[in-house]
């Protein structure tokens, strides 16, 4: 809990950093912008909420986070429309889901009124930052982490939450290779494969860097138990496109529910398309390929919104799909979205916000 969720402290930047941008050459997740919303837990409820100038962190090497990994974390992006309106897409899901995540890793919540009241005055401050480039937003990473300076292992009794921002174009420039993952696992039933653990990103790297080594851009992750199952592609879920049906694993305790893949589906379905979310057998997607009945299969996520396979590697052999045309479901789909996140089309869904 918070005593007052309108009492959040501001200090203003000396210096704003924004002219110093170069816009055509923006590395994605690398440039921050000028502030960010701090808050400290401590003797049970949040305290000092405040935006302060983006910088740096103290804190102790013991500080527990280092060492037993109790953190957690969402992503989402902010747009700019043609009357300069900051648009935001879907936060109460991103809000829900983060306090599912530090439930999980025995954190607290965070009140919603709180996180959205925070947001807005942060964009609001920071308002420049938001791209009105084509392709541009500003990405949006709200994060927990355990502080106790102390080392043992069990829950910490204080914590920190951030808000940061930083503007970023496009994650992935076209389509890419993936190959399916059947010896390194991401997640494990009764594990934290649903939560946004910070450990379940650190876990996926060897594995990841062995597909690249390879010429493999990301994994498409299978169940631990049996590697029969297709659960998620890198660090985002997947959907394929087989004969006229659109097919996804459904989410559950190994797979995050994804708020991409949420909004893609549920767009499917308004556009008349059949979908099914049930558990997806590599077998199945291998005979796909083999009767020709696979037509398109993409990643869907906040980073990259879709990103399209060209190939899917598995068990030596490479299964290859077409370049992503103007009449695929991916292509309109990405489109559709672009648009919605920007207020070009009508809220049918109720997902905006505006700043």
């Amino acid at each position: 809990m918070v005593e007052d969720i309108t009492k959040i402290s501001i200090k203003n930047t000396d210096h704003s950093r924004l002219s110093s941008v170069d816009w055509d050459n923006l590395p994605f997740g690398k440039v921050f912008s000028d502030h960010m919303f701090t808050m400290n837990y401590a003797n049970g409820q949040w305290e000092n909420p405040e935006i302060v100038p983006y910088g740096n962190i103290d804190m102790s090497p013991a500080t527990s986070v280092l060492h037993y990994g109790q953190s957690c974390f969402e992503g989402m992006k902010a747009h700019k429309n043609d009357k300069g309106e900051i648009l935001l897409f879907r936060v109460n899901e991103n809000i829900e889901r983060l306090n599912i995540s530090a439930e999980r890793m025995c954190m607290p919540e965070i009140p919603k009124e709180l996180f959205v009241e925070a947001l807005k005055t942060l964009l609001e401050l920071d308002r420049d930052w938001v791209p009105s480039i084509e392709g541009y937003s500003l990405y949006i990473r709200p994060f927990i982490i355990a502080t106790d300076p102390y080392v043992g292992i069990r829950p910490s009794e204080t914590y920190k939450f951030i808000i940061f921002t930083c503007p970023v174009g496009s994650y992935y420039s076209s389509s890419v290779p993936v190959k399916i993952e059947t010896e390194y696992s991401r997640a494990v039933q009764g594990g934290t494969g649903f939560a946004k653990a910070a450990g379940n990103y650190a876990a996926a790297l060897y594995p990841a860097k062995l597909g690249q080594d390879n010429g493999y851009t990301q994994l498409i992750w299978t169940d631990a138990k049996e590697h029969k199952y297709i659960e998620e592609a890198g660090t985002m879920n997947i959907i394929f496109r087989i004969g006229d049906k659109l097919i996804s694993p459904k989410s559950g305790d190994t797979i995050l529910n994804g708020i991409t893949k949420r909004s893609v589906l549920d767009i499917a379905r308004s556009w008349g398309y059949q979908v099914e979310e049930r558990k997806v057998t590599v077998e199945e997607i291998i005979k796909s390929f083999e009767n020709g009945s696979i037509q398109e299969a993409f990643g869907a996520g906040t980073a990259a919104t879709i990103a399209s396979i060209n190939c899917i590697h598995y068990n030596d052999q490479d299964y290859f799909l077409p370049e992503p045309s103007e009449d695929f479901f991916s292509t309109k789909v990405l489109s559709f979205l672009n648009d919605y996140k920007k207020g070009l089309i009508e809220d049918k869904f109720n997902w905006l916000i505006r700043v």
